[in-house]
Order: C-alpha cells, then sequence, then structure tokens
C-alpha cells in the first residue's frame, strides 16, 4: 500500500475550538492545531459571541485552510460551543481544545493511533500547566488499555485529572449520540465525562504529554467563583448514576472524593461569600449522608470517617486541624 492509498483510508478528525475573547491566544492555538503530523482533520472554531477580535482571525483562518470552518452564534457558553462545534462535525472522531491551549504536534496522530491499534472507542494522553513554552516532554510513551468500567476507576487514581477533563482527548463520534455538554454550567467535564466513559468499550491511555493548559498570569487571582457549587452538582449526579447502575466498587472512593472536594468548596463559600449559608448548608448535608450512604458499601479509612464527623460538629477545629495536617506534610 503506497502512502497515498493510505492516506486515503485514514479517519477524519474533527477538532473543536469554542472561542471567546482569546484574541492573545488564538493564534497560538490554532497553528498548533495546523501543525498536527496528522493532516486529515476539520478545525471548528465556534465564535460565540466574542466581541473582541476573534471572529476575523477565525475568518482569516478559514480563508487560508480550507480544513478550517468557522461558525458564528449568540453567546452561549463553553458548554453551548462544544455541542454546536458536536452537531457540525462531520468527522470520525472528535477532539475538543480550549483556545488559549495548545498542542504538541503528535497530539492527534498518537491518540489516533492508540484507538486504531488497540480497538478502542476514545484514547487519553497527559497533559501538562504551560505559560507559553513549549510542552515538557513527561511519560514513557507507553500505550494501556483499559475497559470503561476501569477508566471510571481512574477518575479516583492520583493522577485523575488526566482522565476527568475534555480536551486531552480523541473520542469516537459516536459516544456523543446522546451526549451533550450541560448548558450555563461549569465543571462541564465532571458532568459528561463519565458518562462518555461509560458507553465505551475500550479505552488507551497514551502516557505522552502531548497537551499544553495555558495558565494566563491574569488567572491566578485570588477570591471565590460562586458557580464552583456546580462541581458540587455534577458530581451528586455522578454518585447517583453510580448507585443507579450497581457499580459498588465507585461508591466508597467517589463518596470519599465527593466529600473532599466538597468541604473545600465549604471553605470558600465561607470565606468569599457572605449570604451563602444556604449552600453552606447543603454542603454539610451531603457530607452527613455520604457517612450513612456509605454504609451499604463499605466504610472510609477512620481517619477520613472522624474529620468528616468533627467537620459536621466543628468546621473552625477541623480547618485548623487540617491545615497542620498539611504543613506537616509539606515539611516531610
Amino acid at each position: 500500500m503506497d502512502k497515498k492509498e493510505e492516506k486515503s483510508r485514514e479517519d477524519l478528525i474533527s477538532v473543536i475550538i469554542p472561542v471567546y475573547r482569546v484574541e492573545n491566544y488564538l493564534k497560538r492555538c490554532v497553528d498548533s492545531v495546523l501543525a498536527q503530523t496528522y493532516s486529515h482533520m476539520e478545525i471548528i472554531l465556534v465564535d460565540d459571541g466574542s466581541p473582541d477580535e476573534c471572529p476575523r482571525i477565525c475568518d482569516a483562518y478559514a480563508e487560508a485552510d480550507s480544513r478550517v470552518r468557522v461558525i458564528h452564534q449568540e453567546n452561549a457558553g463553553l458548554s453551548g460551543a462544544r455541542n454546536t462545534g458536536i452537531e457540525m462535525a462531520e468527522g470520525t472522531y472528535l477532539a475538543f481544545v480550549d483556545s488559549d491551549d495548545y498542542l504538541a504536534p503528535g497530539f492527534l496522530e498518537s491518540l489516533y493511533r492508540a484507538c486504531r491499534e488497540t480497538g478502542s472507542d476514545l484514547s487519553v494522553c497527559r497533559w501538562e500547566y504551560v505559560r507559553g513554552e513549549e510542552i515538557p516532554q513527561r511519560g514513557t510513551g507507553k500505550v494501556s488499555v483499559y475497559t470503561g468500567r476501569e477508566m471510571l476507576e481512574k477518575l479516583y487514581c492520583p493522577d485523575g485529572a488526566y482522565f476527568v477533563v475534555a480536551w486531552n482527548k480523541l473520542y469516537r463520534r459516536e459516544l456523543f449520540a446522546e451526549i451533550r455538554y450541560p448548558l450555563g454550567r461549569i465543571h462541564e467535564d465532571e458532568a459528561v465525562t463519565y458518562r462518555i466513559y461509560d458507553r465505551a468499550q475500550r479505552a488507551a491511555y497514551v502516557d505522552s504529554s502531548l497537551y499544553g493548559y495555558f495558565v494566563a498570569p491574569s488567572s491566578i487571582t485570588r477570591g471565590f467563583n460562586p458557580k464552583r457549587m456546580d462541581w458540587v452538582t455534577a458530581v451528586a449526579e455522578r454518585m447517583d448514576y453510580f448507585e443507579k447502575k450497581g457499580y459498588r466498587e465507585l461508591m466508597v472512593p467517589g463518596l470519599q472524593a465527593f466529600a473532599d472536594g466538597s468541604i473545600d468548596i465549604y471553605f470558600g463559600l465561607r470565606d468569599f461569600l457572605p449570604g451563602s449559608e444556604a449552600q453552606q448548608e447543603q454542603i454539610r448535608a451531603y457530607v452527613r449522608e455520604g457517612l450513612r450512604r456509605v454504609r451499604a458499601y463499605g466504610r472510609f479509612p477512620l481517619r477520613t470517617e472522624i474529620g468528616y464527623r468533627l467537620f459536621l460538629a466543628c468546621p473552625g477545629i477541623y480547618r485548623k486541624l487540617l491545615n497542620r495536617v498539611k504543613s506537616e506534610n509539606g515539611k516531610q
């Protein structure tokens, strides 16, 4: 088979890029996609009503390269922009890239080959925090294969952040046949990725850093976003889903991760959002329910359970002890 024939048999990949207020970073992002070693793709730029120069930049790329398509729409948020891209995509596979992030040249090719060679429905790679430099190359390059159920377990491993986000992955398009991102919510990945894994028969993990998650200097700010309660909503839905499906092995680690994350948000609410007593009490209710709910599936580590009970009885003392433990662990 010559190279031309081999190329004709490759699958089209639709790369979906939501665009909003990123005029300083958009070119870097799109250029990194155009520079991929896998070239049989379409790039769908979804201009989500951006009020800056982004619409003009998008149109310029479409004029310069026939693989680039632009959709201009009224602002619908990140989820709405991704959903538009999904609906317009023509590819066999989908990939999402946030418009201030960027890719290593082998991102698409590595994930595509991992899917094809292992018969997987999706593939995942490592990602790195970046500030504009080249993406640090870490990992062994090894490809591991898991069932969809095992990918659900990966949500609670030490590198769980690799597995929950939307954008360091390549998906067979059919996985989204009945799934869309929830409108008007942040932490939309938390609300969707587990449902994708549950539909997948097999998934591949590529142990290579191929995606750069850009950290802008302006993003390092103090304060608290009250919409972080969307994380609580998403993970509460996930736990109900696991329980309904009978995924017993996921309940204890899932409930523990839910309680830990919710407690962190509780203190953010208390410190930065006066008048949030109702949300604070909702979180306390979830922790209380978790202590009861876990009994049907096992138990939390004793130290963890004592900590949760102390949090419910006296959040201030719990926080002081937690900070002391973190400080001691940091010195080790």
